[in-house]
């Protein structure tokens, strides 16, 4: 790996641990940290594929009240650099997920201390409040949220510094029903992702849409950037068709749907 490549990965380690606490980019979720990963250390395939796999994994995991959810973050960049360092290619990619599912807990455990270390600013904000200091303030909370980017970028940068043959070792000596059981464990992960999706988003409108999507996956000499095009055309159809056609309680401004999420979503 090349001294600029090694760089542009501790860039997009940094992005997404900010972006683990802004959420404003999304540079933290699994299918945009690892394809840019891939991106930059000429492992584009190979990136793609463990990101969508790892995203729907994510799709799972959510803050539940004062709970933290595994952190997406340190999993997907930590992962997909030890895919690279491997040089399994496509083939490693069930030894990467079976790494990602511990490295999403130490992840969590990172952004606990991040957290605690931050208390003190947040009083150092405090104070420069009530002096009015709006430029201090500002800069607190830079440093509070580029703490969140070192928090993944050390141990990307960590993990670079490993040598390849060390990595490739540690990844052959992985048994196999580690990996076969991270892989199926992730897995079934994926089809509660899947549920979770399908129970945000499916409505009586929708479920045909679902139901051609499933028909033209099975069609193998579809590439993704077909079934992608497919998919945006069927968008562009059924929005054109939503306007010309009006809503089906005849036609009133303010009249609803029967999907109550659609409702307010419009609304908003």
């Amino acid at each position: 790996m090349t001294i600029i490549s090694m760089i542009l990965v501790i860039v997009v380690a940094f992005l997404a641990g900010i972006e683990g606490i802004l959420d404003e980019f999304q540079f933290h979720q699994p299918l945009v940290a690892c394809t840019l990963i891939g991106l930059v250390t000429g492992n584009l395939t190979a990136g793609i594929i463990l990101g969508g796999t790892l995203q729907m994994i994510a799709l799972g995991w959510a803050n539940i009240g004062a709970a933290v959810a595994p952190d997406a973050a340190l999993a997907s960049v930590a992962s997909a650099i030890i895919l690279v360092l491997g040089g399994q290619g496509v083939s490693g990619i069930p030894s990467a997920i079976a790494i990602a599912i511990p490295l999403a807990v130490a992840g969590l455990f990172l952004t606990m201390i991040v957290r605690t270390l931050a208390v003190p600013i947040v009083h150092l904000m405090d104070g420069a409040a009530e002096k009015g200091n709006i430029r201090r303030i500002e800069w607190l909370h830079v440093g509070a949220v580029c703490m969140q980017g070192l928090r993944i970028a050390i141990p990307a940068a960590a993990l670079l510094f490993i040598p390849a043959h060390t990595v490739q070792s540690f990844l052959e000596s992985m048994p196999a029903w580690l990996t076969d059981g991270m892989a199926i464990g992730g897995g079934m992960v994926v089809a509660v992702g899947y549920a979770l999706v399908i129970n945000m988003m499916a409505t009586k409108e929708v479920w045909p849409f679902f139901i051609l999507g499933f028909v033209l996956a099975a069609i193998s000499e579809l590439t993704l950037i077909a079934l992608g095009a497919i998919g945006v055309a069927l968008a562009l159809i059924y929005l054109q068709l939503s306007k010309m056609g009006g809503n089906s309680n005849g036609g009133g401004g303010g009249s609803s749907s029967n999907d109550p999420l659609g409702d307010i979503l419009n609304d908003y």
